[in-house]
């Protein structure tokens, strides 16, 4: 491919992007990996500078230029042009009723999803920004995955902010010259593929049958086409949360590691199995680069976690073994998944996980608000991936958040809501009790017991006490056919 005068850089795709290309090209809906990240903003907003200001992150950064090639030559490239006007709509909706602008704002989040990008096109990144009142803004933010993960996303708000402070000042911002997304493809390129594929063969050794998700309808039962996402979220009490902490400072683990356990432990409840296996995104951002936690782009990657639950284990020794084996994987992270895939025993075609896990822990907040100029509330974020189920816990001040988007083929609103009650039991439970075993720890949110006892109580009274059990099982199955 020739250079154009228009193009700054071309170079080849990281791993990870390219299995983001295909799976984005065989999406017919458009929307698999278009994430959307939106809050209100509360007071003063100069919207001229706020346009420029993004504008000037644009500029300021490679990634947010970039685009991608993939017919007529003969491995995808990624083209970084000079320019690229960045898509910002603007509308006034003072005077609306609030019932009419949440209709509107419903409407237009579905229609921008279904949008998705021409990924050959760049910027792959477009702002609306919706006036709700005289001092009250709703800012959409809708990117495509490939050019940027969720570290990067807080980056670009940092950014962001400092050139809308120069900009509604009238100034200069005086910003570092970040280092280009470029610089981490090549030093991709220097992996020894050959450890990691040692390294992985002996960690999948022996998993052949993807763990199923055991709630909600299996992959064979989910209705064709393109998935339709669901999401839903838990706050974890200030209590749970702080015990989490201290029981990672105990054991001297990490948040995350404590959040994987846990996850782990109910997905082996629910499907029934002790030796499971789920995907944990990583941030992909090598120490060894220099400037590497200031670049923005796609760095987060996917691996396979595979964790054998042991019911005799005692919680904080089972998780220390965690903790410890999820570190040595970590030093093969950037094996491209699918070549990861190919190395395990499962039958090529078929996702070697349903589930994935990701705790978000980044060092810039995207939602930090200005200096005095104006606040940022109710912030949330979607994205449309492959895995049927994303599980995501981040912390929020003393608060941790539980997220969860589902495809709506495979679970129903209740049912997503029900698995978060449940992670969040086990995680107070491995926080209260973490010398217990893990064969008494109850996924079962408090008073659920109860419930379903009553429950039980209830349907059983309806039927003769001298039925016989298979009476009472066709009886029941004509009553309740789902």
């Amino acid at each position: 491919m020739s250079k154009r005068p228009t193009m700054e850089d071309v170079y080849p795709l990281s791993p990870t992007q390219e299995g983001m290309l295909f799976h984005a090209l065989s999406d017919q809906g458009g929307g698999v990996y278009v994430g959307q990240f939106g809050f209100r903003l509360a007071g003063e907003l100069d919207e001229d500078a706020f346009r420029r200001a993004w504008q000037g992150v644009v500029d300021r950064h490679p990634a947010l230029r970039t685009g991608f090639a993939w017919e007529k030559v003969d491995r995808p490239l990624q083209v970084v042009v000079r320019h690229a006007a960045l898509p910002f709509r603007s509308e006034d909706w003072r005077g609306m009723p609030r019932e009419e602008q949440e209709a509107r704002l419903e409407a237009f989040l579905r229609a921008d999803r279904e949008e998705g990008f021409d990924l050959g096109k760049a910027p792959l990144i477009r702002l609306a920004l919706f006036r709700l009142g005289d001092e009250a803004y709703r800012l959409v933010w809708t990117h495509h995955h490939m050019i940027l993960d969720g570290w990067s996303l807080g980056l670009v708000y940092r950014d962001v902010l400092a050139l809308y402070e120069a900009c509604s000042g009238g100034r200069e911002a005086a910003l570092p010259r970040p280092r280009p997304y470029r610089d981490y493809v090549a030093w991709l390129k220097g992996r020894d593929l050959a450890a990691a594929e040692r390294f992985w063969r002996g960690a999948l050794a022996g998993f052949a049958t993807p763990t199923p998700l055991g709630v909600g309808r299996p992959a064979e039962a989910a209705p064709g086409g393109r998935p339709e996402s669901g999401r839903c979220a838990l706050r974890l009490p200030r209590e749970t949360t702080a015990a989490v902490h201290e029981l990672a400072r105990r054991g001297r683990l990490t948040p995350a590691a404590v959040v994987q356990g846990a996850w782990a432990l109910l997905l082996s409840r629910y499907s029934g199995e002790e030796d499971v296996v789920f995907g944990s995104t990583v941030s992909g951002r090598p120490a060894e680069l220099e400037g590497v936690e200031e670049m923005v782009g796609l760095f987060v990657a996917t691996i396979p976690t595979r964790v054998r639950v042991a019911p005799d284990a005692p919680v904080l020794g089972w998780l220390e073994a965690l903790h410890r084996r999820q570190g040595e994987a970590r030093e093969h992270e950037h094996a491209p998944l699918v070549q990861v895939q190919a190395w395990s025993e499962v039958a090529r075609g078929t996702p070697l996980f349903e589930s994935c896990l990701s705790f978000q822990n980044y060092p810039v907040d995207p939602a930090a608000p200005t200096r005095g100029r104006f606040g940022v509330e109710d912030v949330w974020g979607l994205e449309v991936d492959d895995y049927p189920l994303f599980v995501a816990a981040s912390p929020s001040g003393e608060e941790m958040v539980l997220d969860c988007t589902y495809h709506r083929g495979r679970l129903r609103a209740h049912e997503a809501e029900r698995l978060l009650e449940h992670l969040g039991s086990v995680l107070a439970a491995f926080a209260g009790a973490p010398e217990r075993p893990l064969r008494e720890i109850s996924v079962l949110a408090p008073g659920e017991r109860e419930r379903l006892l009553a429950q039980g109580a209830a349907a059983d009274a309806d039927f003769p006490r001298d039925a016989l059990v298979h009476e009472v099982i066709a009886a029941r199955a004509a009553r309740w056919p789902d």
